[in-house]
């Protein structure tokens, strides 16, 4: 595929041409009236405003069924639109495509959502019937991604054109975040297609093939034209039913005219662009080799902001030696965390105590079992020491000598008397991410310091993936979840008992009824304050068993040029969301 072209003949364009033929007659006008009256005046005409912004990579897919990766999730997210979206600062639900809030019904177990006056992109109405229609849509190819999310609906009905009503199977804590956040899609457009897909043999293969050249959307901007290996144009749609709304106490653009998708097929390439304001904005986390060069400079801001990120050390659970609580919370109690910060994350980043990030504010629970925090290597080190003596762990020469002081420890022996075997720590390859490279060397030399016989060792990733999720052939391993879901439901993914198998979440192994039983009923829990109670309790628990002992917490580090654009919403997970696509405008 060379290139997509949208019509030229959308409204956009003819009120472009509508507005330089005006321009015409103003400015003969002008010149007539200067002529006669002798006198000087100035007239000048709005130019259409571009943004322009630089992706890292080409998008996968603009089909929105196809293309997960994120560069194709920063297109079709201007495109496509949800019925409820997360507020950019207090992270709450509020209602997007939906005019407001959902009556939730619990005798009958149901959402009624009420949907606003909005239009597709070609102007036509956006209704209850594509609401129907999308749910069918992820029902009949079990679209990856909301299959599963939208099975706990019974069924859906239409009231009339702007009324749905959303029967549940059983109570859901997770009806907002995860079902009605799913992107919307017009029937008019997908229909034909979808009927076409399932009279194949493989209808979901169909439908991710198939290519899009006009989507329909009811998001700010609209494809215009896309040059594969170049540019994607996007331009603002006339129909966009935000426009001028204030929604979520800020009032919507947008306010650019076009928005033009740069792509670069490296950091290096798009950093320089940056640097001579060929883009205004790099859609991509900067990594700190560039950042000191970056802040010499003038003309442009550097964005600082928390990550929705997880970065851990994880131990097996199914077998010695970590299979002992005390020996994974000793391991917890010497990894120096101020270190990692500094050294490894060059302070572009905080240490991580829980397993939901601090920036996921209203579930992060500040208050779970901090290892180590505040103590030097020494300290650490004793702590660490008499933990393990206390459970039966000896030393012919013990790390820490009868005067206090620290020595070189003999290898340590387990509870049985029997000597400790080799364990190692899996990371991923310094080519891939240092940092959890670095990480994992570091924790194998402050393990030795115990008389610990650990050996980190980089393995390429998806042969990690495999070794650790798949076949549970691990002893520990550095890994990471660079973008979490806002909705903390992923605590049971990663740590009920049911999901320990293999290629499934659980990777540690870990079992606890009690928290199986917490993880079951916050999903029915539609109370939220009652939800956050035990989403808090389930942190804590998760910290004094130590599957999963939370390391760090990367900011997220983005460029933007201040000469030509303001008005970037800041967020955790940084500036690039729709929130500033509606927002950023022009500098006076």
């Amino acid at each position: 595929m060379g290139q997509i072209r949208k019509s030229t003949n959308n409204p956009y364009t003819k009120a472009c041409d509508h507005k330089s033929n005006s321009f015409l007659i103003l400015m003969a006008l002008a010149v007539l009236g200067l002529a006669v009256a002798g006198l000087f005046s100035c007239s000048q005409s709005k130019e259409p405003t571009f943004l322009k912004i630089g992706l890292p990579e080409e998008p996968r897919s603009l089909n929105l069924w196809l293309g997960t990766d994120a560069n194709s999730r920063n297109i079709l997210s201007q495109i496509y639109q949800p019925l409820f979206r997360r507020h950019p600062e207090t992270l709450e639900m509020i209602p997007w495509l939906a005019k407001e809030d959902p009556v939730f019904n619990e005798k009958q177990m149901s959402y009624t959502v009420t949907l606003r006056e909005a239009k597709w992109s070609d102007g036509s109405d956006f209704t209850s019937e594509d609401v129907l229609f999308t749910r069918q849509l992820f029902s009949d190819f079990k679209i990856p991604r909301y299959y599963s999310h939208w099975q706990i609906i019974e069924k859906v009905e239409a009231v009339d054109a702007h009324t749905v009503v959303f029967y549940l199977k059983e109570p859901s804590a997770v009806f907002l975040p995860r079902v009605m956040t799913a992107p919307m899609v017009s029937k008019k457009e997908w229909e034909p297609v979808c009927k076409q897909a399932l009279a194949t043999e493989k209808p979901l293969r169909f439908l991710q093939d198939y290519q899009v050249e006009n989507p329909l959307g009811t998001g700010p901007f609209m494809l215009h034209e896309y040059q594969k290996g170049a540019y994607i144009h996007m331009i603002k749609n006339p129909y966009f039913f935000g426009q001028g709304q204030a929604i979520g106490n800020l009032t919507l653009g947008p306010f650019v005219d076009h928005v033009l998708f740069n792509i670069y097929g490296t950091s290096d390439v798009a950093i320089l662009a940056l640097k001579k304001k060929d883009i205004d904005y790099y859609w991509w986390d900067i990594q700190p080799g560039y950042i000191q060069d970056l802040e010499k400079n003038s003309d442009i801001d550097l964005h600082y902001n928390k990550k929705s990120a997880l970065y851990y050390l994880g131990f097996n659970l199914r077998k010695p030696p970590f299979n002992d609580k005390v020996l994974r919370q000793a391991v917890a109690t010497v990894v120096d965390k101020a270190f990692i910060l500094d050294r490894i994350l060059q302070n572009h980043g905080n240490p991580m105590h829980s397993i939901v990030p601090a920036g996921n504010h209203f579930w992060h629970n500040p208050d779970v079992r901090k290892y180590g925090e505040g103590m030097d290597q020494k300290t650490r080190i004793t702590t660490a020491w008499k933990m393990l003596a206390d459970a039966g762990y000896s030393w012919e020469t013990p790390p820490v000598a009868s005067d206090g002081s620290l020595t070189k420890p003999s290898d340590i022996q387990m509870p049985s008397g029997e000597k400790m075997e080799k364990f190692v720590i899996l990371t991923p390859p310094a080519d891939y991410d240092p940092k959890r490279a670095f990480a994992g060397t570091m924790i194998q030399e402050w393990l030795r310091q115990l008389g610990m016989p650990a050996f980190a060792r980089p393995m390429a990733f998806n042969s990690l993936l495999e070794t650790v999720k798949a076949k549970h052939d691990f002893d520990a391993f550095v890994l990471g979840y660079g973008k979490l879901d806002l909705d903390p439901d992923y605590l049971s993914s990663f740590f009920s008992t049911k999901n320990d198998n293999p290629r499934d979440w659980n990777m540690s192994g870990y079992r606890n009824p009690e928290f199986d039983k917490l993880a079951a009923t916050q999903k029915l829990t539609v109370d939220v304050e009652a939800r956050r109670q035990m989403i808090f309790d389930m942190q804590e628990m998760l910290l004094e068993d130590v599957p999963y002992y939370p390391l760090y917490n990367p900011h997220i580090i983005e460029a933007t040029v201040n000469k030509r654009f303001k008005g970037w919403v800041e967020r955790v997970d940084g500036i690039g969301n729709i929130w500033s696509l509606c927002m950023v405008k022009p500098v006076d």
